[in-house]
């Protein structure tokens, strides 16, 4: 009676813990590698060059954050940016082209 079996999102089936793919925890490992770093080389002498050295970390955690609907932040912002920078001119290309135009 109306029952439909909808199979569940398989693409959690590759992605690591079901939320991240390998470029978003390389991307992320590599932000808190860079913090790690300039943690153990910059003196913390105010909090303004704390949150500095801690920036590629918070950045990096912040694209790979899960967003509903989509992968994460990053993906969020590739689709903005393509948005902006692809043609915003969209021609009809549907069932009904020709429709008020003389066929021959």
């Amino acid at each position: 009676m109306n029952n439909y079996l909808i199979p569940a999102n398989t693409k959690n089936g590759k992605l690591i813990l079901g939320i991240f793919s390998p470029f978003d925890l390389i991307l992320f490992c590599t932000g808190v590698l860079i913090s790690m770093i300039l943690l153990a080389i910059m003196p913390l002498s105010s909090t303004f060059v704390t949150i500095l050295i801690l920036s590629p970390a918070i950045i990096c955690a912040f694209l790979v954050l899960p967003v509903p609907y989509y992968h994460n932040m990053l993906t969020i912002i590739i689709e903005l940016y393509e948005f902006i920078t692809n043609r915003q001119t969209y021609r009809w290309r549907g069932w009904c082209y020709k429709v008020g135009k003389k066929s021959k």
